[in-house]
């Protein structure tokens, strides 16, 4: 199974931009991004270079006794086999966290090479650069590589049903037999979640133990860098904080708790370790907004937050959700207080909005699941599980702000009504498009 991904065509305007920049892939381990620089190579060079320092740690060598990019370029060129061109040579420096010296380097590639194409990934760069004081900023060109979205899946499982939804140009219900096979693919892919090795297992073999093995493989891995990156005090600390997510998403209102991750813990102990996992790229932190304006940042409660998982199929997985589930109705979606469906909404925000999303509370009025900021707009967003979709929060958020848009996703049909924009699960990858047409 082949995946095609949207960032595939960023790759290609930065291989074509006449200002571009060495390249840096920031993501977690596993979410694709080797494949995509190796792709890149693959369809639009005439040869790739391909160097790993986690595999080859003997490459770090090269930059750490000289700056100069001729010798470097020369002596990769040797380990390569062939020469290094330019223009004509993808040059990727991966696992590039395990070399700072290569990091630095990346400045003397774009001041004295710019003519090279080179391209870098790391799995915990967000960890090593928030260290690098000597790092090259404004010297690179950065990318953030998330999971496979639910539109990237469909295209690989379903190239024809993926046009279909592509082509929805209006607002108008879709008819019940593609509606449904939509949810029936959707399903499939909260089985293996949005990274690129289980999915493509689940969708080749519909092996669910397979899958389950896959997705329990990169769960280990991450576990792994826990122990072999994270400072000492801190690696029992960063998995009590990961192994209590599924708790944390599994209370009504999500709020994130220490004493959830363990009794007496305060957060003055534990921030180290959750910071560790949000720059790792493992979690990503929601701050409570205290008032729905621009930016949203300038109105975090940063005493209350809620933390999500990268990716809902490592969120099932860890919470030891059984797959079976999926063949019982829509209790995929509302097993779990509905942590799934809110963790895959965030995924999908993240992958097409520049401003992490926010929440909202009203002193236990209401509660808004997210915030967008969108435009010169806050939009509210409601997430429900399934076809019960009566909102008291969204009406109390539409009196109190009066917002251009109310958005919510659910297992309803495509209808824009009132202000009110019904947004199918399944659709949530073109949320910004809808948003677009519905603003108007």
């Amino acid at each position: 199974m082949y995946f095609k991904r949207n960032l595939t065509s960023r790759l290609i305007a930065w291989k074509d931009s006449p200002d571009r920049k060495p390249l840096v892939l920031k993501g977690a381990r596993q979410v694709g991004k080797t494949y995509l620089l190796k792709d890149l190579g693959k369809n639009f060079f005439e040869d790739t270079a391909y160097f790993n320092f986690e595999e080859q740690p003997d490459l770090k060598q090269f930059f750490e006794h000289t700056k100069d990019v001729g010798r470097i370029l020369q002596n990769l060129s040797l380990v390569h086999g062939s020469s290094i061109k330019p223009g004509k040579t993808l040059v990727i420096l991966d696992e590039i966290q395990e070399c700072n010296q290569a990091l630095n380097t990346l400045k003397y590639f774009c001041e004295n090479a710019p003519e090279y194409h080179v391209a870098s990934a790391g799995s915990l760069l967000g960890i090593t650069l928030g260290k690098e004081s000597s790092f090259p900023v404004g010297k690179v060109d950065f990318m953030d590589v998330h999971p496979l979205r639910f539109m990237e899946f469909l295209a690989g499982v379903d190239p024809s049903l993926a046009a279909f939804l592509e082509n929805t140009d209006t607002f108008e219900p879709l008819p019940d037999l593609f509606f449904n096979h939509l949810v029936e693919k959707f399903k499939m892919y909260f089985i293996s979640g949005g990274m690129p090795e289980p999915a493509r297992i689940l969708a080749d073999t519909n092996d669910i133990a397979r899958t389950e093995k896959s997705l329990k493989d990169i769960l280990d891995a991450y576990a792994l860098d826990f122990s072999k990156h994270a400072e000492s005090k801190d690696i029992a600390k960063i998995n009590y904080v990961w192994n209590s997510i599924p708790a944390q998403l599994g209370r009504e209102n999500k709020k994130f708790l220490y004493q959830t991750v363990k009794t007496g813990a305060r957060a003055r102990e534990y921030e180290d370790a959750l910071l560790w996992l949000i720059h790792a790229g493992l979690a990503t932190k929601v701050n409570r907004c205290t008032t729905p304006r621009i930016p949203l940042s300038a109105y975090d409660d940063l005493s209350a937050f809620k933390l999500y998982l990268l990716d809902v199929g490592l969120l099932r997985q860890l919470a030891q959700l059984e797959p079976a589930v999926f063949i019982s109705g829509n209790r995929l979606f509302v097993e779990f207080k509905g942590a799934l469906t809110e963790n895959y909404i965030l995924q999908s925000l993240l992958s097409q909005f520049a401003v992490t999303p926010r929440y909202w509370t009203s002193e236990g009025k209401a509660e808004v699941d997210f915030l967008i900021q969108y435009q010169n707009d806050i939009l509210p967003i409601e997430v429900k599980s399934e076809e019960n979709i009566r909102s008291r929060s969204l009406s109390f958020y539409q009196e109190k702000f009066q917002p251009p848009l109310r958005i919510r996703y659910s297992l309803k049909n495509l209808s824009l009504d009132g202000g009110l924009l019904n947004i199918p699960l399944f659709m949530a990858d073109r949320t910004k498009w809808l948003l677009e047409k519905a603003l108007l």
